[in-house]
């Protein structure tokens, strides 16, 4: 294929076996900070894993002529000034896990971003063409949400959905909180690293797909065109402490027995709705959690994620009812506290488009997908237009020491995020939107 400068069929030369060879290299060395004898990783948000992660990939970036930079939530940047006073495009992931979670969950998204926005630098140095962009690759803080909450903690702030301090003060199991954390490791910036004069002129994340959707039909590439709704709650079931023997059953007031209730109501009201409703409870914290004491309280999280808004209120509405009837029957009472919320939504067609016209030109097979995990997307397609793409994961597996994804799929992904990019340089998004 040759490369053109007629919109949609701007090709980059094809991959060289260095650049698949080196980037293979590179996603094995940085899986094994954090590495689990299962083969997964465990580097949740602001730990001594993540640290040691964020300053092999801030090394990797300075090498090649990145300036890297933090923001006030540790959100980590590595900006490539191509053309000076231009706005930016900002690509990239997360790098944080979850517990004994998958080394491709993020952290593929990362640094495919690196090594896609490196070959667009060297495209340029050796062409001696003038970009309208520049680029930046960015490292998301704490998008799993595992250690502190709300999930895409980092992108949430750097959207204004967040407050920064609110971000700040929150506070881990132990009583840590974020500040302090990213104190601790070193990764706690003094400044907004993008604001007037660096505002960002769209946003590109690719991840595994998390799904089974690209790996059964043996297609390459998702092409994100919106968001299931989600709907997090804190949850806390309160009863009263008494003793496991001498307390009369008709006089407990059993948190734990209310909260099983809780958690088997929203297991069942998934079923009524034939996969267009997912639900979970997660994070059970039982109090005093002793083997001859009836808990007091529990304190969980609870999830509804669904394609269509209407379900998801009809749902909670559901689950409010519910939940009335488990206060009755179990003496307790339940406490219903919202995280975090988002509406179904759709990316930028535009940005589809554009990822479209790149994947059919690379010969790469697509379909279109609704993501139904939350991503740091998830908040950037709100004040930018915005590009969402998925390689296959094998069986849909995730979250999980046995994510997996093949190696050519990777190396596909990178190709389609250059090529993206690419076009993105070339003022091709801003063209289509004046359309």
């Amino acid at each position: 294929m040759n490369p053109s400068t007629e919109l949609g069929t701007e090709v980059l030369l094809p991959r060289s076996k260095e650049e698949g060879d080196d980037f293979v290299a590179d996603f094995a060395t940085m899986s094994g900070f954090g590495a689990t004898e299962a083969g997964g990783v465990e580097r949740q948000a602001a730990t001594a894993a993540d640290a040691q992660t964020r300053r092999w990939l801030a090394q990797w970036l300075r090498e090649r002529g990145f300036r890297v930079k933090r923001d006030r939530i540790g959100n980590l940047f590595g900006l490539l000034e191509l053309i000076p006073g231009a706005p930016y495009v900002l690509v990239g992931s997360h790098l944080d896990s979850q517990p004994r979670g998958g080394r491709y969950d993020g952290a593929y998204g990362v640094l495919a971003a690196a090594h896609a926005v490196d070959r667009i630098r060297r495209h340029y140095q050796s062409n001696g063409v003038s970009p309208s962009v520049n680029l930046a690759v960015v490292n998301w803080f704490n998008e799993e949400g595992s250690r502190f909450k709300p999930s895409m903690m980092g992108s949430a702030v750097y959207t204004g959905k967040l407050d920064l301090e609110t971000a700040l003060n929150t506070t881990d199991a132990s009583g840590t909180t974020v500040r302090e954390a990213l104190s601790v490791i070193g990764e706690l910036g003094e400044e907004d690293v993008f604001g007037t004069s660096l505002a960002p002129a769209a946003y590109v994340e690719i991840h595994i797909e998390q799904g089974k959707i690209l790996d059964k039909q043996g297609v390459d590439i998702g092409l994100v065109t919106s968001t299931w709704a989600a709907n997090k709650y804190e949850i806390s079931v309160h009863g009263a402490q008494a003793h496991t023997g001498s307390t009369e059953m008709a006089d407990r007031q059993d948190a734990l027995y209310g909260a099983a209730l809780a958690v088997a109501a929203v297991r069942e009201l998934a079923d009524r709705y034939d996969d267009r409703l997912h639900t979970s409870c997660g994070q059970l914290t039982v109090y005093p959690n002793s083997p001859v004491v009836v808990a007091r309280e529990v304190q969980m999280h609870l999830d509804l994620r669904s394609p269509d808004d209407s379900i998801l209120a009809e749902a909670d509405e559901i689950l409010r009812r519910q939940f009335a009837k488990i206060e009755v029957k179990a003496n307790v009472q339940i406490e219903k506290r919202h995280a975090h919320t988002w509406a179904a939504n759709f990316y930028q067609k535009e940005g589809v488009e554009l990822a479209r016209a790149a994947v059919n030109d690379l010969g790469l097979s697509n379909v279109e997908i609704r993501t139904r995990a939350g991503h740091d997307s998830t908040n950037m397609k709100e004040i930018v237009p915005s590009i969402m793409l998925f390689i296959p994961s094998v069986d849909g597996i995730s979250h999980s020491e046995l994510e997996y994804t093949h190696d050519h799929d990777l190396c596909n992904g990178v190709d389609l995020t250059a090529e993206i990019l690419l076009r993105l340089t070339h003022g091709h998004l801003a063209e289509q939107r004046a359309q």
